[in-house]
C-alpha cells in the first residue's frame, strides 16, 4: 500500500467527517446565536438559506472526494480547493474584498471559483488534470483581482485597494496550493 493511501473507513476518517459536518452546523448556527446577544448581526431567512446550501455544498464535495479516494495529497487538494472557493465566497459577500459588499468590482472575484469548478469539471477529478484546473483557477484569480483593482480604484482609498490586492494574491496562491497537492497525488498514482 502506498504510504499516502488512508484506509477508508478507519476512525479518522469518521472523525473528519463529523468534525467537518459538526463545524459547518456551528458555523450556520453562529449568526442565530449572535442575533440573540448583538444588533450588529442582522441575518434574514434568505442570508441563512443561502450560507446553509453553500456549506452544504463545500461539505458535500469534501465528504465525495473523501469517498472517492484515499489519496492524501487528493484529498488536501480537494479540501484547499473547496476551503478557497467557499472563503472567497463567503468572504466577499459578507464584507467584500475590494471597498465594501456592495462594490461592483467584488463581482470580478466570483471568476476564480467559477473557472476551478468548469475545470474540475472537465478534468473529471483525475489529478492531474485537476492540477491544471486549478493552475488555471488561480491564474484567472490574479487576473480577475487585477481587474477588480482597476474597475474599483476610484471608489477606493490606496489602503483599501491594497488590501483587496492582497486579498486577490493570498486566494490565488490558495489555488496554486490546491494544485500543488493534486500534482503530488498525480504523481504517486503513476508510481
Amino acid at each position: 500500500m502506498r504510504a499516502d493511501v488512508v484506509k477508508t473507513g478507519q476512525w479518522y476518517d469518521t472523525a473528519l467527517r463529523a468534525l467537518m459536518w459538526g463545524g459547518a452546523g456551528a458555523l450556520l448556527l453562529a449568526p442565530a446565536v449572535a442575533m440573540r446577544f448583538t444588533s450588529e448581526v442582522n441575518w434574514t431567512g434568505s442570508d441563512f438559506i443561502f450560507a446553509g446550501v453553500l456549506l452544504f455544498s463545500a461539505c458535500g464535495t469534501i465528504e465525495l472526494a473523501l469517498r472517492a479516494s484515499g489519496a492524501l495529497s487528493y484529498r488536501a487538494g480537494v479540501a484547499t480547493a473547496v476551503g478557497t472557493a467557499f472563503l472567497l465566497i463567503w468572504a466577499n459577500l459578507a464584507v467584500g474584498i475590494f471597498g465594501d459588499e456592495d462594490n461592483a468590482a467584488n463581482l470580478w472575484l466570483f471568476a476564480g471559483p467559477l473557472a476551478a469548478v468548469i475545470g474540475a469539471i472537465v478534468a473529471r477529478g483525475r489529478a492531474r488534470r485537476m492540477m491544471w484546473a486549478m493552475i488555471a483557477a488561480g491564474a484567472v484569480q490574479a487576473a480577475m483581482g487585477a481587474v477588480a483593482a482597476q474597475a474599483g480604484a476610484w471608489e477606493l482609498d490606496p489602503r483599501g485597494l491594497w488590501q483587496g490586492l492582497i486579498a486577490s494574491a493570498v486566494f490565488t496562491g490558495m489555488w496554486l496550493l490546491a494544485a500543488a497537492f493534486f500534482s503530488a497525488a498525480g504523481r504517486s498514482a503513476r508510481d
